[in-house]
């Protein structure tokens, strides 16, 4: 006679319990919760098996387990999550640059998806999707209850294939209904053209870190110089504004192409031996030309490592608006049925050992967007307006916020779609060339 699900769950769990306390004593030997643990387990096997029995519906097993996980990694922060063998796949679809969709990032939000950008000419930029959209519906069918990766999944497809969704934008009265077809997404990871009224600044815009980013970064380095002239170059102008990040390993080489020497980024896990520290090796391929670098309320992550290292280092000057704030790491760690969790290890710091977690970059000069009338009176979101969202403690475990100044309103995360019409632009070309000719004054002669 087979014994109940919930009684094979106890038996293993608590064969769990003893195989995990005997392998690792020391560091269970401080816990006073094993009695606890043990009866939450039981507990879930008693829920896990009273839904199998008696719920109206015959459940799947699979679908049950993989929404207990699911719920058990976003608990955790907004960051973290399972994916399912399929959710998996296309992540790692996904950093190779190339996927079907609609490109956007996005991350969940009480529930609803909730976009941190859309990334440059694609679908859903083409469409109008604008950072901060809380996605509600896709062709009329509630999200509320999928997982992000379920809703990722629904929002990808054929290319071709149309998909209506429903949209909740703050100063909008009613729902906006965007329909938006889908397209093979090849991500363009550095875009460059020359700026300026001379033609004589180097613009670089990275949309995202992905696998190709800092070998078209170096790409652009050599070719723009020589489209300009090293005699003529005045400078160059890094945009990360809308940027939402990505590869950890893909913001150090960036942060490396641009650096001599000296700490990049650190990153400190649970335990102290699980600390790490990336170091910038010799070669600066801007030829210590001055650079200005450009942030907003959609540069996160990966972004705000390469604006916060050359900060820190003075290598740039940061211009723009407060950054997202998001200062964690995450690792993604395979599982036997081809799935993965994605889960929060780490907090990274700069390399004066600042945290911009829920805080973000602080810039060194404010540079606010000219908006639209329809985006004047709204509002930014942030990674503190996360629900669940980590505190942020510098590298001393102190809070990052003690002494903060007088808190700015969140401006929204907007780029007009012309480049004449971007205000910050201008201010940053304005202050580029002002820096070329106080670089040009002091410079002695030869």
């Amino acid at each position: 006679m087979n014994l109940p699900l919930f009684a094979s769950l106890r038996t293993l769990s608590c064969a769990a319990l003893m195989t995990a306390t005997l392998c690792m004593a020391p560091a269970l030997a401080d816990r006073t919760d094993e009695k606890e643990l043990y009866e939450q387990l039981t507990l879930f096997g008693d829920v896990l098996e009273q839904v199998r029995r008696n719920y109206v519906d015959a459940p799947s097993d699979k679908e049950l387990i993989e929404a207990a996980l699911s719920g058990l990694m976003t608990s955790l922060d907004p960051h973290s999550s399972y994916l399912p063998p399929k959710g998996f796949e296309d992540m790692q679809v996904e950093t190779k640059g190339e996927f079907g969709g609609l490109g956007i990032e996005v991350t969940m939000e009480n529930g609803l998806v909730k976009v941190i950008a859309p990334i440059d000419e694609t679908p859903a930029s083409r469409a109008g999707m604008r950072p901060n959209d809380l996605i509600a519906e896709l062709d009329g069918k509630p999200i509320m209850g999928l997982t992000l990766t379920q809703a990722v999944e629904l929002m990808r497809g054929e290319k071709g294939k149309p998909i209506t969704l429903t949209v909740l934008r703050e100063g909008e009265d009613e729902p906006l209904e965007i329909t938006i077809v889908r397209d093979t997404i090849r991500i363009r990871a550095v875009r460059t053209r020359i700026e300026g009224p001379d033609k004589n600044i180097g613009y670089i815009r990275l949309t995202t870190f992905n696998q190709q980013t800092t070998k078209n970064l170096k790409k652009a380095f050599n070719e723009l110089p020589a489209q300009i002239g090293k005699d003529n170059l005045a400078g160059y102008i890094l945009d990360l504004r809308n940027n939402p990040g990505g590869l950890l390993r893909e913001a150090i080489s960036v942060s490396d192409t641009m650096l001599e020497k000296g700490e990049i980024v650190s990153t400190r896990g649970r335990n102290e031996d699980d600390s790490s520290r990336f170091s910038a090796r010799r070669g600066d391929m801007a030829s210590g030309y001055p650079i200005v670098v450009m942030i907003n309320g959609g540069s996160a992550s990966a972004a705000e490592i390469v604006a916060g290292a050359l900060q820190d280092h003075h290598r740039g000057v940061i211009m723009g608006t407060q950054s997202f704030g998001k200062g964690s790491v995450q690792s993604i760690m395979p599982l036997p049925n081809s799935g993965a969790l994605r889960m929060t290890t780490a907090r990274y710091f700069t390399p004066s050992g600042r945290s911009i977690q829920a805080k973000g970059i602080t810039p060194d000069i404010i540079a606010e967007q000219q908006l639209p009338e329809d985006l004047k009176d709204r509002k930014g979101r942030r990674e503190s307006d996360l629900r669940g969202a980590l505190d942020g403690q510098n590298i001393d475990g102190k809070s990052n916020q003690k002494g903060k100044k007088k808190k700015r309103r969140n401006a929204v995360a907007f780029i007009p779609p012309e480049p004449k019409d971007d205000k910050q632009l201008s201010r940053a070309v304005d202050l580029l060339l002002g820096l070329h000719k106080a670089k040009a004054e002091f410079e002695p002669a030869s």
